[in-house]
């Protein structure tokens, strides 16, 4: 059951024809598109299509939620299913999506048909292989019954049901998987944790696991992410159903509670196959990839690490559809494929600059059971040394001024690889304030000490020849990776390390604010999101720890962090040497 806590929601528009793919309610209709149909004028389906429209499933407190499910025609055999679920529009399409975007994030027209429902699976690559695909309007969303929930026990229970009707349908062979990106991934940790028996496997590709950790509130830094634009250019709803309202759930409740622990998968009571994919350029689902390899209780998981955004990944490489149709034949239909033979841990090393990245390394494990953790330690005049320094030191910046950060560098003599969970450990102090939020991010620089960054595409895929080509207004955080980063506010710097997913990825309860006098120093430990890049001999690894976000400016122009009273003000400091081992842990492999 949803925990017993009441939730405010904000009013969303209502569903109108042509806009976001929106045809209208269309019950009980039922259509073959023929092979060659191409009625997005985008790309042609190759063989004929059935779709039924808003199938209507009611479940178990009756509320009526609605589907469309696309099927082989001409067929009697029976197929199984792969279910798409989000509160996006089930005929909100990449098509409709992606024009917002950078270069479109490098998915052209030609590798899209239209049908596929953001973020999942195109009809027009699925069906010829023999699945259906189910589209779903969630609790409240198009013509669905209820207020939308996001992710939680009534948007999994939900699923669970939806999950069972499908199976018993007679098109149906029994067999459901759910694959996705972004928010069909996140589901997919949800649902499959309530453990609807028909659910077979699941493909969450870029899905974080923890939207109170890992998105609204990371470190206990509130920030509303993306979903500002998503809920005010994607969401749709009847006339009475709202969107939950997070900036109003976190004014009631700034601390985690019944709500918010709500909003985290127990990724233990996943019983069925998962093959995840994850990347270090998502900004909100690095870890919930990485806590679902080590949390999965059993050894049907694979875990595929990769360098591209992840649009580009799902539709505009296809040999990730490849890897994904052998997954769901091996454990949808039974086939005997060999999918087991597949490594279960492939990485990827991010070169940076105008180097594109190094794909599928395969680990025995992750982390990489050779890593190798090595402590550098911070210092004004040597940046980053091996061992602790005996001399006190302060060095403060200005946390109101994006600009203003202490930068520690460390040159590397020879070719290096670092894959894993980076940790900063930091003695710090605010003498203005009684709170702050320290934000930490690992860039690489070149040997002339230039920031770089990494291109999110391959290029020959973009309209550039160089990261350096690329204009400031088309700079976003969809197609340039800075580095990774680590957010922790002081009073919240608890642990427990019971539910610490490894040593150097520490677990804040963030059940309570303990707030500091001023000029107090304390310790933080700042678990810095996962990392995997190489450095040749003269390139050097930048620690920078400021007091505001460090991202590319286009983040700022639709999510500024709020509330307006827990922004940093005035002086932090970094206390280093004699008794304050200031220093960064790093995975060498």
């Amino acid at each position: 059951m949803p925990p017993p806590v009441q939730v405010a929601y904000k009013r969303i528009a209502q569903p109108a024809v042509g806009e976001n793919g929106y045809l209208g309610f269309q019950p009980g209709k039922s259509e073959v598109l023929s092979s060659g149909w191409n009625g997005f004028s985008a790309k042609a389906i190759k063989s004929d299509i059935r779709i039924d429209h808003d199938v209507e499933i009611v479940v178990r407190d009756g509320a009526r939620l609605y589907v469309d499910i696309y099927r082989p025609a001409n067929t009697t055999d029976k197929v199984p299913a792969v279910l798409s679920w989000s509160f996006y529009g089930k005929k909100y399409s990449a098509l409709d999506m992606l024009p917002m975007c950078v270069w479109k994030c490098c998915v052209p027209n030609s590798d899209l048909s239209g049908l596929e429902k953001f973020e999942g699976l195109d009809p027009q690559a699925w069906c010829p292989r023999g699945y259906a695909v189910v589209s779903v309007d969630t609790r409240g969303a198009g013509h669905s019954d209820g207020q939308i929930c996001v992710m939680g026990t009534q948007d999994a229970e939900d699923g669970y049901d939806v999950v069972e009707s499908i199976a018993r349908m007679d098109w149906c062979n029994g067999s459901v998987g759910m694959a996705g990106n972004s928010a069909l991934a996140i589901s997919q940790w949800f649902i499959a944790a309530q453990q609807p028996p028909s659910l077979k496997a699941i493909a969450p590709w870029e899905g974080s696991g923890d939207i109170y950790r890992e998105q609204f509130c990371r470190g206990g830094w509130f920030s509303m992410s993306n979903f500002d634009l998503i809920a005010k250019a994607i969401v749709r709803g009847p006339e009475n159903s709202g969107l939950e309202d997070f900036e109003e759930m976190y004014r009631r409740s700034p601390v985690s509670n019944a709500y918010w622990e709500d909003k985290r998968a127990d990724i233990s009571r996943v019983k069925c196959p998962v093959f995840i994919r994850g990347s270090d350029v998502s900004s909100i689902h690095t870890m919930g990839s990485i806590r679902g390899y080590l949390e999965v209780p059993h050894a049907d998981k694979w875990i595929q690490w990769g360098s591209k955004q992840e649009w580009y990944e799902l539709y505009s490489v296809p040999e990730s559809m490849e890897e994904l149709a052998l997954f769901f034949d091996r454990y949808l239909r039974g086939e005997n494929n060999d999918w087991e033979k597949t490594p279960k841990v492939r990485w990827s090393a991010l070169q940076f600059g105008d180097r594109e990245a190094i794909d599928d390394i395969v680990l025995e494990d992750f982390p990489a059971p050779t890593t190798e953790y090595r402590q550098l330690f911070l210092n004004q005049s040597n940046g980053l040394g091996t061992s602790p320094f005996a001399d006190y030191q302060q060095i403060s910046y200005n946390s109101e001024d994006r600009t203003s950060v202490a930068e520690f560098n460390y040159t590397f003599e020879k070719p290096v690889r670092l894959i894993g969970l980076p940790k900063a450990i930091l003695y710090m102090s605010c003498e203005n304030q009684d709170d702050f939020t320290v934000f930490v991010i690992l860039r690489k620089k070149d040997r002339n000490g230039k920031n770089l960054m990494h291109l999110n595409f391959p290029f020959h895929a973009t309209p550039v020849k160089s990261i350096d080509d690329i204009s400031s207004n088309e700079q976003a955080s969809l197609n340039l990776h800075l580095g990774s980063v680590g957010i922790l506010r002081a009073s919240h710097r608890e642990i427990d390390e019971s539910k610490s997913i490894h040593p150097q990825f520490p677990f804040h309860p963030h059940r309570r604010q303990d707030k500091i006098p001023p000029g107090t120093i304390v310790k933080l430990e700042i678990g810095i999101w996962a990392m995997g890049v190489d450095f040749e001999a003269g390139e050097s690894i930048s620690v920078q720890i400021g007091g505001q976000y460090p991202s590319i400016a286009e983040y700022q122009s639709f999510s500024k962090p709020r509330p307006e009273e827990e922004l940093n003000r005035g002086k932090h400091t970094i206390h280093c040497g004699g008794d304050y081992a200031s220093s960064v842990i790093l995975p060498f492999i």
